[in-house]
């Protein structure tokens, strides 16, 4: 009785002692969090496409708080409602914020496109990259297996003809699917663009040619009709400063093989 008597007040003074141990710790151990980043990232869209720079929501709203070089307006998949929010978050005027779309630079479709081979592996992009480059002869085109389809948060990428494209008005601009394209023709731009060269192939106009009919061919006709001169060359392939063309879409008028495309651009 003596025996276990002793063994019960030993456990209980030494639960005592770590309890006290444990209690001084959090106290001096102790690191405030600030509760607004539980406000942040319960206002961000939580897609975690890491447009903003950072890693993830969560990474975006410790940014937020941590620097006051670090803009509000970063989060281009939350839009204007979630700027509002983060903006009142922080106590800041809410800056405006760049309508961002994804395009898909390429326009050769199945009917465009020569084909090479019977491809019947994995209906995945990334599964026929890795088979000699797809079933295609263009190694720059779409594969067209809906990979940047399926990781779209906002359905805005549809498929026809084995060619995927982007509905700009539903299209958040969050980029997910430029990390699944294989051969990296998707592109994030300003919603403002009205016109765009979908075409990546960089190889010589008559080798494109035999690969795809709406290939660049590097014609310099676009070049040449271009009033603002925003237009070049670059390794067989035009290249539209963005930033300066005022979307007139005399190029698209004379592309020969129509692979620069003109839109109404969206708002």
């Amino acid at each position: 009785m003596e025996t276990i008597l002793i063994t019960v007040i030993t456990v209980t003074v030494m639960g005592l002692f770590c309890a006290c141990v444990l209690c001084v710790a959090s106290k001096l151990m102790h690191v405030k969090v600030d509760e607004r980043i539980a406000e942040l990232e319960k206002n961000l869209p939580g897609v975690n496409c890491g447009v903003c720079g950072y890693p993830g929501c969560s990474g975006y709203a410790k940014a937020l708080l941590s620097s006051e070089n670090v803009k509000p307006n970063l989060c281009t998949p939350g839009g204007a409602d979630v700027l509002v929010k983060i903006s009142a978050i922080l106590g800041v005027e809410a800056a405006s914020i760049e309508k961002k779309t994804a395009i898909v630079n390429c326009a050769g479709d199945c009917k465009a496109q020569v084909r090479k081979m019977d491809y019947r592996g994995i209906s995945s992009c990334d599964g026929a990259k890795k088979i000699y480059n797809g079933k295609n002869s263009c190694a720059f085109g779409c594969l067209g297996y809906g990979d940047c389809q399926k990781v779209c948060p906002a359905d805005a990428i549809c498929l026809e003809n084995d060619l995927a494209y982007v509905i700009p008005s539903l299209c958040t601009g969050c980029g997910l699917c430029v990390k699944v394209c294989p051969p990296k023709i998707i592109s994030i731009e300003n919603a403002s663009i009205g016109v765009f060269v979908a075409c990546k192939n960089i190889e010589k106009g008559a080798v494109t040619r035999k690969k795809c009919s709406s290939g660049c061919i590097a014609c310099t006709k676009c070049v040449k009709e271009c009033p603002k001169n925003v237009i070049k060359i670059i390794d067989n392939l035009a290249v539209i400063d963005y930033s300066l063309c005022d979307n007139c879409g005399k190029c698209a008028d004379v592309c020969v093989t129509k692979c620069i495309h003109h839109f109404p651009a969206v708002s």
